[in-house]
């Protein structure tokens, strides 16, 4: 593991239970996802989702559940949502989870579409597929993790989208990873270690008002 400071963990910490972590969140995002029906209000979806995790028998939740629909999708984690917007027959909306499992955390979040409008279907592909060419460059040139989204910048305005270069991505580990005060995985000088870094991305439609979110752990 890399001697920086900034990937440090606790006593507990376990790349099994990283992993474990890890599957749970993306069962846990399947399940929300799979519940979220047309006509539902962003409220009702983020309660809804609290409950099927209390159902899967998390720990407890690290960071607040953040479902957006619509426009809201254009949102960063920092901001609030626009109202409480009811999902339509034809919309999109991602899932953002923040799970400790096992006292480790998982970090996970997808995009998914109602209907079938074709710039949301491809939106919403597009998240998933700049994500896995910047973890592909992670794993092929051991870059710094500030390379990596100038990396995600080209990727995406490459496929037509605009990438929020606010979202930055974090540091995971053991709970509470908040201790190690390891910053963003943007502003990260070295190459990240497996099963530290969460990669973010959140990209835009260049015209319309939506966006799409996908993040998983680099491992």
């Amino acid at each position: 593991m890399n001697s920086d400071t900034r990937e440090a963990v606790g006593a507990p910490f376990s790349p099994a239970a990283m992993e474990h972590a890890r599957v749970m969140t993306w069962q846990a995002v399947d399940r929300i996802a799979a519940a979220i029906r047309p006509g539902m209000r962003e409220s009702e979806a983020n309660a809804q989702g609290k409950a099927i995790l209390q159902q899967m028998g998390m720990d407890r939740i690290w960071h607040p559940i953040l479902i957006r629909f619509g426009e809201n999708t254009l949102r960063t984690f920092k901001e609030r949502s626009e109202s409480d917007p009811v999902l339509g027959e034809n919309d999109i909306f991602f899932v953002d989870l923040g799970v400790v499992w096992d006292r480790h955390e998982g970090d996970a979040g997808a995009t998914f579409v109602t209907g079938d409008d074709p710039d949301m279907q491809r939106c919403a592909q597009a998240a998933k597929i700049v994500f896995d060419e910047v973890e592909h460059h992670w794993r092929s040139t051991g870059c710094s993790g500030a390379a990596l989204y100038d990396y995600a910048a080209q990727r995406a305005q490459a496929h037509g989208w605009r990438l929020n270069v606010d979202i930055k991505g974090h540091r995971v580990s053991d709970f509470p990873h908040a201790i190690y005060k390891a910053g963003n995985l943007a502003d990260f000088d070295q190459a990240p270690a497996a099963g530290l870094w969460i990669l973010e991305i959140q990209i835009a439609h260049p015209t319309r008002a939506f966006g799409a979110f996908y993040e998983d752990l680099l491992a």
